[in-house]
């Protein structure tokens, strides 16, 4: 299929980026001009981007028993819209420059969960926010053995307190269609497996044991 994007980075202009916050968070000012979809070249732009680096998430799913593993933690940003800032999620964090995702996820995922993950599928990746950051996330599904998960985990070095979920694909579901979930990247992991979930159920049965 043919892209439909007309232009490429070919036609951006950008200066070296100006470093103007350097702690927890990045932020970089970017000076840029661009081509016009009706010709000619933009005036320069100037936009503060957040520089995070790339992160990863998994949602580990036990085909044994069709169920799912989420995590719970604070997250302080959605105080300004939610009753509760204590969000279900999956599994994820960042890859702090590695590009061996599937080494940061099952990390991730023994920190996170105290959980061994089985086998990787990796199911899609996108940019979460790129009006304001750089960064990009790259999901996951996980082939897991639920029977045994659950406790309290998180690394409290870093401020982490993180509680484990494991529930029935059906429940997730109906959390996300009442929007009890609704972070980008669970919201995602779990429409792709609403979607994918026949293939995925047919490819691991059809491996040898």
């Amino acid at each position: 299929m043919k892209p439909v994007a007309q232009f490429d980075r070919q036609d951006v202009v950008l200066d070296e980026p100006t470093r103007r916050y350097n702690k927890f968070f990045k932020i970089d000012l970017y000076a840029f001009k661009h081509a016009l979809f009706a010709g000619g070249q933009s005036k320069t732009i100037y936009r503060e981007i957040l520089e995070r680096g790339h992160a990863v998430a998994v949602l580990p799913y036990d085909p044994v028993t069709d169920q799912i593993l989420l995590i719970e933690q604070i997250r302080i940003g959605a105080l300004a819209t939610k009753d509760s800032p204590w969000l279900l999620e999956c599994i994820a964090g960042m890859a702090e420059g590695s590009l061996d995702y599937e080494s940061v996820v099952r990390k991730e995922a023994r920190e996170e969960a105290g959980l061994e993950l089985d086998e990787l599928h990796y199911m899609t990746s996108y940019l979460s926010s790129p009006g304001g950051s750089t960064e990009r996330l790259y999901l996951y599904l996980a082939k897991a053995d639920l029977s045994k998960a659950g406790g309290i985990y998180g690394l409290s070095e870093e401020g982490e307190d993180i509680k484990v979920h494991v529930m029935p694909f059906g429940e997730a579901m109906t959390r996300l269609e009442n929007e009890e979930i609704d972070n980008a990247a669970t919201v995602i992991s779990l429409q792709w497996l609403a979607l994918h979930k026949p293939k995925m159920l047919a490819q691991w049965q059809s491996q040898p044991v």
